[in-house]
């Protein structure tokens, strides 16, 4: 049952980016206005389409206060933050400012303006090595990388805003997100990409190299198996989320977010080569550092509490909506490559 708050106007920050972008679509057709708050650092401009945006960063606490007095805001979405792995590891004081910090001037902007419900953008990152699969939200959360790290803490950041000042949150630790937009208006626009369904499609399309990591996992094909969950399931989760937060008994809650089915990166690509009728230029490689052979998501808590039913449970599927859209970006550029030769 859907419960809408009295004012519809959610500010989404990060709401040029992936994610963010699907849940901003998804936000205006059941009559929500999302104000999306952007710097652009990542997100596109082109992707906000269903509302007005704000440029701006989210260590920026007074313009944040001062959006939500200008658009009236009832509650916020927080999808800012970076989020390549690796990066986070390599340069963890950037992943430690942005996304901690970062979180908390929102969440000080909040404070000024008697703000009180936000919905999280966390991540499975923060189980880090499974103890048991699937993961189940009483696992425990021991994170092997900064960025699964810094998603943690602001968890534990909220739980204790929460405690202290009446802060009604949930956290969302979703699996592998995937995915397009059905209609190819939006979809995964990542530089660098290091996602692999689009970068498995990149290669099949136009031939670039796709490396695989590890052949050698206890799994049925030796690749590693994931929990690929499509974009717009992802979107109306948070709305769910959302719209629960009025009615939400605890503080604080978190929900796994996946379709409870695991699949190898060979599936993947031969998913992409039936749909394409191409080959993928798979060179294989060793394993990466920490990565863990089998990673799916037990998500009944989200399905009974949040009434949250994934549409896209057929990895075809997924892959197939991807597929559409990395077809119109290539026509795009090769457009864009005859205007400007």
């Amino acid at each position: 049952m859907s419960h809408k708050l009295l004012n519809n106007n959610i500010l989404v920050t990060g709401g040029a980016g992936y994610i963010g972008s699907h849940t901003c679509k998804m936000l205006a057709r059941q009559g929500y206005t999302p104000i999306v708050y952007d710097n652009f650092v990542y997100g596109h401009k082109s992707a906000v389409r269903w509302g007005p945006y704000v440029e701006g960063d989210i260590h920026d606490t007074a313009l944040l206060s001062h959006t939500f007095q200008k658009y009236q805001v009832g509650g916020v979405i927080h999808f800012a933050a970076y989020a390549y792995v690796g990066e986070s590891v390599q340069n963890p004081q950037k992943y430690y400012e942005n996304n901690v910090l970062g979180s908390m001037s929102l969440l000080q902007a909040m404070r000024d303006s008697g703000l009180s419900q936000i919905v999280f953008s966390s991540t499975c990152a923060t189980y880090g090595i499974p103890e048991a699969t699937p993961i189940e939200e009483s696992c425990s959360q021991k994170p092997i990388n900064p960025y699964g790290q810094t998603k943690l803490i602001v968890e534990h950041i909220l739980k204790d805003y929460g405690a202290a000042y009446g802060l009604k949150s949930v956290a969302l630790r979703y699996f592998n997100a995937s995915g397009a937009s059905p209609d190819s208006e939006i979809g995964e626009n990542h530089n660098p990409e290091t996602h692999l369904i689009p970068l498995a499609l990149q290669s099949a399309l136009t031939g670039s190299e796709l490396k695989v990591f590890g052949t050698d996992y206890p799994t049925p094909d030796g690749t590693c198996l994931r929990d690929y969950i499509h974009v717009d399931d992802l979107a109306s989760a948070h709305i769910l989320a959302y719209e629960s937060l009025s009615q939400q008994k605890l503080n604080f809650e978190f929900y796994n977010l996946g379709t409870e089915k695991a699949h190898s990166v060979q599936e993947v690509l031969k998913s992409v080569e039936s749909l394409s009728g191409k080959k993928v230029n798979a060179i294989y490689t060793e394993r990466r550092a920490g990565d863990p052979a089998l990673l799916v998501a037990n998500s009944q808590k989200a399905q009974k509490q949040l009434l949250w039913a994934p549409q896209y449970l057929d990895l075809d599927q997924i892959i197939e909506t991807a597929y559409r859209w990395e077809l119109k970006k290539l026509q795009n550029n090769l457009q864009k490559n005859v205007k400007h030769p």
